[in-house]
């Protein structure tokens, strides 16, 4: 069961990646570190969550694995720039 799990949250990190890169490509880094960051995110989150929970918990260790994947990816998005002065911090 682990198997179908672990590849399972590679899938929805994969799906969540490609939307972020579809939804905001200007704020996010390299097309490979997004696609590599949402797999491995979710990854982690389900190794974590069937670790701590055991086998037969398969919804939870989906959701968080999702979870896990766009708080990483979150992570990632760089703030707009603005088109104005640059505010200087006083010395």
């Amino acid at each position: 069961m682990l198997f179908w799990e672990a590849l399972a949250s590679v899938l929805i990190g994969l799906v969540i990646a490609y939307g972020a890169l579809q939804r905001l490509p200007r704020r996010l880094p390299a097309r490979r570190l997004v696609l590599s960051t949402g797999p491995a995110a979710a990854l982690l989150g389900a190794l974590l969550t069937h670790t701590v929970l055991g086998s037969g918990h398969t919804a939870p260790v989906l959701i968080v694995a999702l979870g896990f994947a766009a708080a990483l990816l979150s992570l990632l998005i760089r703030p707009t720039r603005t088109g104005g002065r640059r505010r200087s911090v006083p010395a």
